[in-house]
C-alpha cells in the first residue's frame, strides 16, 4: 500500500509496536490496541506451500510487545482472534453502512433496488443487507481463470434496477469493477458500492474513476483524502468515530461490546 500521512504501512506497524512498548514500560496497566483496520489481516492461512500467513505473525508480535487488548472493525477473517491471546473484539460497520444505502435509497421504491454479493465470501452478509434494508439480493458467481476475473453474463432481475455492491474492503477494485461491467451489461441503471475499508491500492482510483461505478461508500478506518480530490462526489466516507466511542465506553465500563450489534459482530 502506499504512503498515508507520510507513512507506509510498515512504518506505521513499527510505530505502533514501539508506542506499545513505550507505554509497557511506562507500568501502563492495561494496554488496549484500537486498529480500525488491521493490516496483513487477508492473509489468514497457507494457499501453497512456503507461505507465510501474515495476520498471525503481525497479532503475535503486538501481542510480545505487550498487547493486553486488541479492538478493530470489520476484520477480513474474524477468526484470527482465536491467535491473540487474550480479549480481541470485532467491531462492524454494518449499521453504517446500511445507513448510507437508506438514504441512498430514500423515498424511492425499494423494488427498484438489489443488493448484489460480488462473490461467494460475501453471500451471507448480501442477504442480511438485503433483510435489513427491504430489498432483494443477488449473487454474482466469479472465477479467476489464467489470474483473470471472468464472470458469467446471464444474470436475472437487474435490468432497471440499481445494484448495491456489498464488501469488507476495496483494494484494487478488479472484482467490483469487473463487477459492474457485468451489472451494466445487464441492465442496471445505476451501481453503488459500499464497503467499511478503502484501501485503494494502485490502479484502485484510476479504475473507479472510469469504471461504470456511479458511487463508491467507504469508511474513514483508512485516510483517503487523495482519493477524493480525484474521485470527488463519486466518493462517499463515512465516519467511524461514534463506533468506535461505543465500543470503547463499553470496554471501559466493564459492559457488553457485541450487545452493541445485537451478536452480529461474530462472523
Amino acid at each position: 500500500m502506499a504512503a498515508r500521512n507520510g507513512k507506509t504501512v510498515d512504518e506505521s506497524f513499527v510505530e505502533t509496536l514501539l508506542l506499545v512498548d513505550a507505554a509497557k514500560r511506562a507500568s501502563a496497566r492495561e494496554i488496549t490496541l484500537v486498529l480500525p483496520y488491521l493490516a496483513y489481516g487477508r492473509q489468514d492461512r497457507k494457499a501453497r506451500g512456503r507461505e507465510p500467513i501474515s495476520s498471525a505473525a503481525i497479532i503475535r508480535a503486538l501481542q510480545s510487545a505487550g498487547t493486553d487488548r486488541i479492538v478493530s472493525v470489520d476484520m477480513h477473517s474474524a477468526q484470527m482472534q482465536a491467535v491473540f491471546n487474550g480479549p480481541f473484539d470485532h467491531l462492524t460497520a454494518e449499521p453504517e453502512i446500511q445507513q448510507a444505502l437508506r438514504a441512498a435509497i430514500g423515498s424511492d421504491k425499494k423494488e427498484n433496488y438489489v443488493i448484489v454479493s460480488p462473490d461467494a465470501g460475501r453471500v451471507k452478509e448480501a442477504e442480511e443487507f438485503s433483510r435489513a434494508l427491504g430489498v432483494e439480493t443477488i449473487h454474482l458467481p466469479k472465477i479467476r481463470k489464467e489470474g483473470e476475473i471472468v464472470r458469467s453474463h446471464r444474470i436475472e432481475g437487474i435490468e432497471g434496477k440499481v445494484a448495491m455492491i456489498i464488501d469488507d474492503m476495496i483494494d484494487t477494485a478488479g472484482t467490483l469493477v469487473s463487477a459492474a461491467e457485468v451489472l451494466k451489461q445487464a441492465g442496471a441503471t445505476k451501481i453503488i458500492v459500499a464497503a467499511t475499508h478503502g484501501i485503494l491500492s494502485d490502479p484502485a482510483v484510476d479504475r473507479l474513476n472510469y469504471s461504470a461505478i456511479d458511487q463508491v461508500i467507504i469508511s474513514d478506518t483508512i485516510e483517503n483524502s487523495a482519493a477524493k480530490e480525484v474521485l470527488g462526489e463519486k466518493l462517499q466516507i463515512f465516519s467511524i468515530h461514534e463506533l468506535l466511542a461505543n465500543g470503547i465506553g463499553r470496554i471501559a465500563d466493564g459492559g457488553s461490546v457485541s450487545d452493541l450489534f445485537d451478536g452480529k459482530n461474530f462472523k
